[in-house]
């Protein structure tokens, strides 16, 4: 994208998003470990256990997802999102609501 002095300066909108990414993870984590503390702090059941460990699974996930992004927004000109990036990020976090929401209940 051009403007009338010359090319476009992204400024620190790349570091937002970044910080963005690193805030969204951490949430993330702490809804995992909170689905894992909650299968065992009253014995661990086969549900729990299950839900537990498809939340521990999404996480892991949504790490790699996480950190290709952060990785490629360090570079001088991040690219734009590709829709299949964008879909398993969503989902991942979806279905680690689903899951900790299954663990509870």
């Amino acid at each position: 994208m051009t403007v009338a002095g010359g090319s476009r300066d992204p400024g620190l909108q790349p570091e937002r998003t970044r910080l963005a990414w690193r805030r969204t993870t951490l949430s993330c984590t702490v809804a995992a470990a909170l689905a894992a503390r909650q299968a065992v702090h009253e014995g661990p059941t086969a549900a729990g256990v299950l839900g537990a460990g498809l939340s521990l699974l999404v996480w892991v996930g949504f790490l790699v997802v996480a950190d290709r992004r952060m990785r490629a927004l360090g570079t001088a000109r991040p690219g734009a999102m590709s829709l299949r990036v964008a879909v398993v990020a969503a989902a991942c976090t979806v279905a680690l609501a689903a899951f900790a929401v299954g663990v509870v209940v």
